[in-house]
């Protein structure tokens, strides 16, 4: 037997959710290879085409910028939905058809008001130059503005449909998520020295794709609700009882992101495109591996009722696997960072001395993987509990600690700060969750 049938059949003998969040685990993570693959191609070219012009500064300040709330959306809908899923297939499941609906509903109402408001902010804002920004950043920002703003309905219809998914324990979702790359990688080849069109409207045209192939299976059942603009269905008490304090808490996790553009935008021209090309690397071991493991869990800690004392010896023991994991993906990616930025861009416009500083930039940005990998588990494991309060404390704690970090860092290390002052985000979400639930662990045992 091979080392890897053996490590499963020890696990499944010790606890049968082990085999489960293995085999989760192995399948979120050949899918987001896959994803992760197309972004990396999408990348290449769009270092081909514009090296660290001004166009890839200004896309990646709209593109973090639009996301915010569609990432925080996102966040949010599947650590409420899934255990709430959860709850319904086993007691209401008779409610969810309406309760879909309804969700669809408020879904398509957030998105267009959110729209609006993008848009009406950024032609007021940059337009009148309170961004801070260099003159022809700011252009390229109000030209492609319109377009980026799309993104926000889209990404708001996406995210909840891939919700659906991941609480039904259908991981292709993740799949499916190689669409938007892909989709842009087409535009930026196809249409040489269209300035930012091809990568604002190819973001559009990406999410477009996934939502539809995201819905595609619904519609072929025929259990795809049209949206309904009520609040009739009796599990939205259950709904708002996590999602607005998951809300807070994921809306100052996710501000970090909108800071470091800001910051980067300071530093120089040059730098917000530096750190996208960095965190575009990064984003591959994170997916591969984080996403992939929180994905796999929260399903199996949120279908396990009320197993508190073994629950948590499980998430605890998984925390621990991927601290180490996490370690041996750091001395990893160190090692073979220059490498790895030169063989993914260095073509075109972007030449050595660029791959220099997104290299640096990314092994500045490392430390984090460890505590990134650890905190993902001990957060699945309070979702499922709905420790929803616990999880907002994090979101304000690391929030803090990305700005106070940022603040202290960027003016001796540049852009090179921005990206070491995320490890102090997920070290200290790391360090309250472990002894948070540490403390509920002997709470427990002293009831028992």
């Amino acid at each position: 037997m091979n080392l890897l049938g053996t490590l499963n059949l020890r696990m499944r003998t010790a606890d049968p959710r082990h085999g489960a969040i293995l085999r989760g685990m192995f399948t979120v993570a050949v899918f987001a290879l896959f994803g992760k693959l197309m972004s990396a191609g999408k990348e290449m070219a769009v270092a081909f085409r514009y090296g660290l012009a001004v166009e890839v500064d200004a896309y990646q300040f709209l593109y973090n910028l639009v996301s915010w709330p569609v990432g925080v959306w996102c966040s949010v809908l599947t650590a409420v939905l899934v255990p709430l899923a959860a709850r319904m297939r086993g007691a209401a499941e008779q409610e969810l058809p309406r309760f879909r609906a309804e969700l669809l509903g408020m879904a398509m109402l957030t998105g267009a008001a959110l729209a609006l408001i993008a848009w009406v902010v950024l032609h007021a804002g940059i337009g009148r130059g309170y961004g801070g920004m260099p003159a022809r950043m700011a252009e390229v920002v109000l030209a492609a503005s319109p377009a980026m703003a799309l993104m926000l309905p889209l990404g708001i219809l996406t995210a909840l449909q891939s919700a659906w998914m991941l609480a039904a324990a259908h991981h292709v979702n993740t799949l499916y998520e190689c669409f938007p790359p892909l989709c842009i990688m087409a535009a930026v080849l196809a249409w040489p020295g269209g300035g930012i069109a091809p990568l604002a409207w190819g973001s559009v045209a990406g999410l477009a794709v996934q939502l539809l192939v995201l819905a595609a299976p619904a519609l072929r059942r025929g259990v795809f609700a049209a949206p309904r603009f009520t609040r009739s269905s009796p599990q939205w008490p259950w709904f708002w009882q996590g999602f607005g304090i998951m809300l807070l808490g994921q809306a100052f996790m996710s501000l970090s992101t909108v800071f470091d553009q800001f910051f980067a935008v300071a530093v120089g021209a040059g730098a917000a495109a530096t750190l996208g090309y960095a965190n575009r690397v990064l984003s591959l071991v994170l997916a591969l591996a984080a996403i992939a493991v929180s994905r796999a869990t929260l399903p199996v800690f949120s279908g396990s009722g009320g197993d508190g004392p073994g629950l948590l010896r499980l998430a605890r023991a998984w925390a621990f696997l991927m601290l180490m994991a996490g370690v041996v993906a750091m001395l990893a990616c160190h090692a073979v960072a220059p490498w790895l930025v030169a063989l993914l861009f260095e073509r075109g416009r972007f030449d050595a001395e660029d791959t220099r500083r997104v290299a640096q930039a990314l092994r500045y940005a490392l430390p984090q993987l460890p505590f990134y990998f650890c905190s993902m588990v001990l957060v699945s494991y309070a979702l499922s509990q709905r420790r929803y309060r616990l999880v907002f404390w994090s979101g304000l704690l690391g929030c803090a600690a990305k700005l106070a970090g940022n603040w202290l860092l960027v003016p001796y290390l540049a852009v090179n700060g921005i990206a070491l002052a995320t490890t102090f985000t997920y070290a200290l979400n790391a360090l309250l969750f472990h002894v948070a639930l540490g403390r509920d662990g002997m709470r427990t045992r002293l009831l028992q």
